[in-house]
């Protein structure tokens, strides 16, 4: 006779005094062999999100292993209970072997997935974070045997199989896990100075010299009466009242001689660029 979604929570409650491997790993075989039977409906996943809930604490547990790497823990329950719903989904009874079996790399997998994918605070490829795990791995396996000091890259390639390069690239990906903010105080300051202090502005004092060297030449060919509007008004800071009384001219007479001498330059040193 079929187990209906409400008796497979009775089901499922019932057998939870039975000896597991751990406390929170309920028994389950029936439900899942009757989870097998089923066609695809409403009965089904109702029988499925019964023994999702059953095994929830399992995947809580799991999750718990991995809290003191950044995450909110509220957020890793909710990747593993993402994982215990695919290994509900994809569980075959007839394999023969155990759920828990079969649950606990998945579900640990499925958070792996989790910081590989979303918390790394650049992007790293998936091989080089590998690395970085072995690396780390060997760091600590290392640091018990070598005398309390950090393994050198030649040890941890002995230790891993790996090549010099690749522990160098490991290494390199520990540190670009959760890079520095910029507003971060810098290594040694005692006063404040952040790593943003250290950062370069542009240089705008090039622009001009650039400008300046290039409009040179174009300057020798003008006419001496503009050269002389042009030294005075720029060099010599002078208004164009001041300079319409020197050369003898009305001061609208020398703006619009100012405005058209600088297009003039302005034109012949981008023709000169293109």
């Amino acid at each position: 006779m079929p187990i209906a979604p409400a008796q497979a929570g009775t089901t499922i409650r019932a057998t939870r005094s039975r000896k597991h491997p751990h406390d929170d790993a309920p028994d389950t075989s029936a439900e899942f062999e009757e989870i097998a039977r089923l066609p695809d409906g409403p009965e089904k996943e109702g029988l499925r999100q019964q023994v999702v809930e059953a095994w929830i604490p399992m995947a809580d547990r799991l999750a718990r292993q991995f809290r003191h790497r950044g995450e909110a823990l509220e957020d890793l329950e909710q990747v593993a209970a993402l994982g215990l719903v695919k290994a509900v989904n994809r569980y075959d009874p007839d394999r023969g072997v155990a759920f828990e079996s079969f649950a606990v790399p998945t579900v640990v997998g499925e958070v792996k997935r989790h910081f590989r994918d979303y918390t790394w605070g650049m992007h790293v490829p998936r091989r080089v974070q590998e690395l970085r795990n072995r690396v780390r791995a060997a760091h600590r396996e290392l640091s018990h045997s070598v005398d309390d000091r950090s393994p050198v890259v030649e040890e941890v390639a002995e230790h891993t199989g790996l090549s010099e390069d690749e522990v160098r690239a490991g290494l390199e990906a520990i540190n670009s896990y959760s890079p520095l903010s910029l507003d971060a105080e810098a290594p040694g300051s005692d006063d404040g100075f952040s790593l943003t202090d250290t950062l370069g502005a542009q240089e705008t004092g090039y622009d001009r010299i650039v400008d300046r060297e290039a409009v040179k030449p174009k300057l020798a060919l003008l006419p001496e009466r503009e050269r002389d509007i042009l030294y005075m008004r720029f060099f010599q800071d002078m208004t164009q009242r001041s300079i319409a009384e020197q050369v003898g001219l009305s001061q609208m007479h020398v703006s619009r001689l100012l405005n058209r001498t600088c297009a003039t330059l302005c034109e012949q040193v981008l023709a000169d660029a293109r």
